[in-house]
């Protein structure tokens, strides 16, 4: 994920549930245009829009936009080459999700064993 070094660099995200582009500009060290812009470019990147088109960002989004700076502007990746990395990140928890859901299920089906065994 970010870099620690770089992740300090940054304002701490504070404890709402939405924040409007502005602040997301500000917590993020991006400009609202190059926000909008990335919208277009990262499908991960999808905030709500309310009354007047109005975007409205939420803690997930933060952490995502934080990613993309830090693969784009610190790491030097391109914009095609952070979107291959963000795919691998949720292929990589997607992974990671279905074998703990398959090392419980493997542990409660030992446990039915022992059961059916006694």
């Amino acid at each position: 994920m970010l870099d620690q070094k770089n992740n300090n660099d940054l304002p701490p995200i504070p404890g709402k549930r939405y924040f409007s582009i502005g602040e997301v500009s500000t917590l993020c060290l991006v400009k609202p245009h190059v926000l909008r812009y990335w919208e277009q470019e990262f499908l991960q990147l999808n905030p709500l829009k309310r009354k007047g088109n109005r975007r409205y960002y939420q803690r997930e989004d933060l952490v995502t936009i934080r990613l993309i700076r830090s693969l784009l502007y610190e790491q030097g990746y391109t914009a095609e080459g952070a979107r291959q990395q963000l795919n691998g990140e949720k292929t990589k928890k997607n992974k990671t999700r279905y074998k703990q859901l398959i090392n419980q299920t493997l542990s409660e089906l030992d446990e039915i064993l022992l059961i059916l065994k006694d």
